[in-house]
């Protein structure tokens, strides 16, 4: 059941056609650092194993110390005493970091462009209503300059 739901999940992030560059580096960022928080929790509590002093010693522990590690919130409840811990807590960091700064980047890129498009057709929309307002008063005067025409032929 889980490899398929990653396949749909990665497919979803991933293998829409319609969708932009920037958003897909942030699905791509955020499916890693998924996998880099469930994988780096798992190998905290293996570099964290036996060391005096440690308390990363479950998986649920290291899971929590994981998502706070990688969202940069750092309670200081859990840590790692280990220099491998620590190796394995600066990859979490910087992946954290990463994805963090991509989601944050696509998401005002996605907002920017809104307004760009909206921008865009409010000014298309009062270029044709100018070219509209032109032609009628092209008009006009046409018909002035008749009536004005014909007034001075028949005085």
């Amino acid at each position: 059941m889980l490899p398929g739901f990653l396949t749909r999940a990665v497919e979803l992030l991933l293998g829409r056609e319609g969708r932009s560059l920037h958003l897909k580096a942030a699905g791509a960022a955020t499916a890693v650092l998924g996998v880099v928080m469930l994988i780096g929790s798992w190998a905290v509590v293996a570099a964290e194993h036996g060391a005096r002093g440690a308390n990363l010693t479950t998986y649920p522990r290291a899971l929590w110390w994981s998502i706070e590690t990688a969202t940069t919130v750092g309670y200081g409840d859990f840590y790692p005493v280990t220099l491998w811990g620590r190796v394995v807590g600066s990859v979490v960091m910087v992946v954290g970091i990463t994805t963090y700064g991509l989601v944050t980047a696509a998401l005002a890129t996605w907002f920017v462009g809104r307004e760009q498009r909206r921008r865009h057709h409010l000014a298309h929309g009062a270029k044709e209503l100018s070219e509209e307002t032109a032609r009628a008063l092209h008009e006009r005067f046409d018909r002035l300059e008749r009536l004005l025409a014909g007034q001075r032929e028949n005085p």
